[in-house]
């Protein structure tokens, strides 16, 4: 009978010792509340994981006592011992890092981070990092920034594009919060439509492009806006050469609601109207942008998130030309703990790209406007089955609707009649499916594998026109 106790004695703490729990929670920035991206969490024997885009984090490992190890970018580290005794949810908050000024020494050491993580070619900046790069005629730049890192170049000087390791900048994805940015620049490339006040952080994917991105073949810059500190009220205002900005953020219910806006506008019409030359004080040159988010934390396990962009440029010289170009884009985004393995979210967005071109004649008028506009829904989970793994996948579909070209000529004084030229708007629909896996196969090998299947399909009437050449035909 002893040694059936005994047995049994064993049994327990033998599945007492296997028995897995898993440690769970977000990591947030200590003065503002905000999550932070890509933050670690590590134990001394080097499990861990890092927090999605949302900031949150799952970690499973036998019950014990851990001492875990949190690290951001920027931040000061943090240590914290802990007693997985049964699963919990532990949310970590981290400081900014301040650093005195001492001598200047130049070494070289490797980055754990990069070692940590199975991410290639990958660059994040935060938004202290972005305002330690010199300004551009007073402005932080986000894109001015990233042309300064490895295997990307501009697109010529003063210009605000980019090249990414040779390939064309209509292959460069721009996400703001989610929403595409077709047009990444104000006034012709001098600045981006990226107010430095209100960016979070970016993350450049130079190559090894995660599954949840798809339709660019160069790189992905995903751009996510503050999210509004919920804590206390703040801003900042900021005067430059050609342009000012001006930042504002807080709780509107204290640590579950807050709301960041920000705005930036040009002030170059305003110098040429001091211009006595009326050809000069005529000229039409501006720009201005507005930011905007808001953020309702229903319970720890739900939240709410809208975010908005529009951005305008118009350029014109009275009887000759005129241009006018702006990007909108609005993203409703819906965050779900279902348990303390898988998170969920579900996204709603809309962008909206027009663009205007005008010429005035002595005896006529023409003017020409393309745009392109889509709507896309999709739903993305991240699951953490154990520390060795973190599963990502979901669906999206877009909706794209194409006015390539319309132009209207109207004649002046005339009795001539005047010509409307449409060409058909287009429409298309643009599915996608996705899985990746991050698999930590051991301390000295980690594998990111991935498939995305996606199909562009066009709907609704069309316009064809088939060419069939004879022997007697000329062109």
């Amino acid at each position: 009978m002893k040694k059936w106790l005994a047995f049994l004695g064993l049994a327990f703490t033998l599945s007492t010792q296997a028995q897995n729990v898993t440690l769970s929670g977000y990591v947030r920035d200590a003065a503002s509340g905000e999550e932070l991206i890509s933050a670690s969490i590590a134990n001394e024997s080097r499990q861990g994981t890092v927090t999605n885009i949302y900031g949150f984090y799952s970690l499973t490992l036998p019950a014990g006592e851990y001492t875990f190890t949190i690290s951001y970018i920027g931040y000061e580290t943090t240590t914290k011992k802990i007693n997985l005794s049964a699963s919990q949810t532990v949310n970590f908050e981290l400081k900014e890092a301040t650093n005195e000024l001492q001598e200047v020494q130049v070494t070289a050491k490797k980055l754990d981070e990069n070692l940590n993580r199975a991410e290639m070619s990958t660059t994040q900046l935060t938004a202290k990092q972005i305002k330690t790069i010199p300004q551009f005629l007073g402005e932080f730049d986000v894109i001015r920034s990233i042309t300064l890192l490895p295997g990307v170049t501009t697109v010529g000087e003063g210009a605000s594009g980019f090249n990414v390791r040779g390939g064309k900048t209509d292959q460069n994805l721009i996400l703001l919060d989610e929403a595409p940015v077709y047009n990444s620049s104000h006034i012709f490339g001098f600045f981006s439509v990226f107010n430095g006040d209100a960016v979070r952080d970016l993350k450049l994917y130079k190559g090894g492009i995660p599954a949840p991105f798809g339709g660019r073949l160069s790189s992905v810059l995903d751009v996510r806006q503050k999210e509004g500190n919920t804590k206390e009220y703040g801003g900042t205002f900021g005067l430059g050469l050609l342009s000012s900005r001006v930042m504002f953020e807080g709780p509107i219910v204290q640590n579950k609601a807050s709301f960041m806006i920000a705005g930036r506008r040009s002030y170059q019409d305003v110098l040429l109207k001091a211009s006595p030359n009326d050809d000069i004080n005529n000229i039409i040159a501006n720009f201005y942008d507005l930011n905007a988010k808001f953020n309702y934390k229903f319970s720890d396990k739900s939240r709410l998130f809208l975010s908005a962009y529009y951005g305008k440029d118009a350029f014109g010289v009275p009887g000759l030309v005129k241009f006018n170009w702006g990007n909108l884009g609005l993203t409703g985004r819906w965050n779900y703990l279902i348990n303390d393995k898988l998170f969920l979210n579900v996204s709603t967005i809309y962008s909206d790209y027009d663009y205007a071109i005008g010429f005035d004649f002595p005896q006529a008028k023409i003017d020409n406007i393309a745009y392109i506009k889509n709507q896309t829904n999709k739903v993305a989970f991240s699951w953490f089955p154990n520390a060795n793994h973190q599963v990502n996948y979901g669906a999206e579909a877009t909706v794209y609707d194409f006015e390539p070209f319309s132009t209207t000529l109207d004649y002046i004084d005339s009795n001539l009649t005047d010509i409307n030229i449409e060409l058909q708007n287009e429409y298309a629909v643009e599915p996608a499916f996705y899985i990746e896996d991050n698999w930590k196969v051991n301390n000295r090998l980690t594998i990111r594998g991935g498939v995305r299947y996606s199909s562009f399909y066009n709907f609704g009437e069309r316009d064809v026109i088939n060419y069939n050449p004879t022997a007697n035909g000329t062109v």
